[in-house]
């Protein structure tokens, strides 16, 4: 499991500090550490990331939307999944340095499953869930703004 002091850290990177901090280890969790865990209450983040895919790209758009007054539907649109890749979120993840915080199963640690891309991208998306969850829309519009947008 994470240790408190690690999720200390991690909570400091998000400038976000959870009331709830299952649903910020839930959000780290990858589904091959919840399946190995012998603990019946470990969940992985796979509910989390679909939640949170959802609120960044409502919050991209409506951020885009209102600071690109001039632009048509279909810049906004190039624009937002230029945004909202897999390849920037990935980008983003590592400059929060993500995969130190990762529970990940063996074997998935084995083959560099921390490190991975799809991994991280998609932890990302659950923290934003995660902080929908435990904060509100606005906590989790202030997070995507400063940390991803």
């Amino acid at each position: 499991m994470v240790e408190m002091e690690k999720l200390d850290k991690l909570q400091k990177t998000l400038n976000y500090q959870f009331k709830d901090n299952r649903l910020l280890i839930r959000a780290v969790t990858h589904k091959t550490f919840a399946y190995e865990s012998q603990e019946e209450d470990i969940r992985d983040n796979q509910k989390l990331e679909f939640l949170g895919d959802s609120i960044l790209g409502m919050v991209t758009a409506e951020y885009l939307y209102r600071n690109n007054s001039a632009s048509g539907e279909g810049e906004l649109t190039r624009r937002r999944s230029l945004m909202v890749n897999n390849v920037r979120l990935f980008e983003k993840a590592r400059e929060m340095d993500l995969s130190q915080y990762l529970l990940v199963g063996k074997g998935e640690e084995k083959i560099g499953g921390r490190h991975n891309s799809k991994n991280l991208s998609c932890a990302l998306e659950a923290l934003i869930g995660a902080i929908y969850l435990d904060g509100g829309f606005e906590a989790a519009k202030k997070f995507i703004i400063e940390k991803i947008v």
